[in-house]
């Protein structure tokens, strides 16, 4: 994964929080769910960043 690819990624997780966080504020119910499915969307991505991550480092390992 890319660095951009990952900041991308982190990006989407705090403009997730940040609509949760004025959905809560402004006691927008479907705002903060917005948010709230955004960063678990965010989380997901970033998941597969560490799998794939943990992949490559498992085949460097094996090449010596």
């Amino acid at each position: 994964m890319s660095l951009a690819d990952k900041a991308a990624h982190k990006l989407d997780e705090v403009a997730g929080k940040a609509k949760s966080a004025a959905g809560d504020a402004t006691d927008n119910p479907d705002l903060q769910a917005e948010g709230e499915a955004d960063q678990a969307g965010a989380h997901a991505k970033q998941a597969g960043e560490h799998v794939l991550d943990a992949a490559g480092d498992l085949k460097n390992a094996f090449k010596g």
